[in-house]
């Protein structure tokens, strides 16, 4: 399985630092993930939805790593999610499921569905697991926006 991230070239490590310092919906502070896409697109509109067009680096880059498909993933149904797991800000809950999940280290990867499109998934890496040493992180490859995403249109 290819699954994708999308980050500016400063911040392609793989080391779950920024979630580290900064928390999310699905980690609080403290509890090191690195954040992927089931998908290219997926992971654009994921960082499309709170970007400045202003302030968009132009210095980002798209990394696809692949999975050895011998590698269990854990996975969160939306169904089993409080009702409230869309809103803005996260409830602290989601948090803490991500972090009992790196917690138990069961897996190195936890499937978890996509606030934006809940049909698709997104896919958590814990870089402290043994397993996340199989993953392979590909080469990455510069990304940006369509100017038309940000509304601006070519005339002709």
């Amino acid at each position: 399985m290819r699954v994708w991230r999308i980050t500016t070239a400063v911040h392609a490590a793989f080391d779950g630092e920024g979630a580290r310092r900064f928390g999310s919906r699905w980690t609080p502070k403290g509890v090191a993930v690195v954040y992927t896409s089931a998908t290219l697109s997926l992971a654009a509109l994921e960082r499309f939805v709170p970007t400045d067009p202003d302030l968009e680096p132009a210095d980002v880059i798209a990394v696809p790593v692949d999975t050895d498909d011998s590698i269990p993933i854990q996975s969160l149904d939306t169904a089993a999610l409080p009702s409230d797991w869309r809103t803005y800000p996260a409830p602290e809950s989601l948090a803490r499921l991500g972090a009992d999940w790196v917690a138990e280290a069961r897996t190195s990867m936890l499937a978890i569905p996509s606030v934006v499109i809940p049909h698709e998934r997104h896919y958590l890496l814990n870089p402290a697991h043994p397993d996340f040493q199989r993953l392979l992180i590909d080469t990455a490859e510069p990304f940006s926006f369509d100017p038309r995403m940000w509304g601006k249109r070519r005339t002709r």
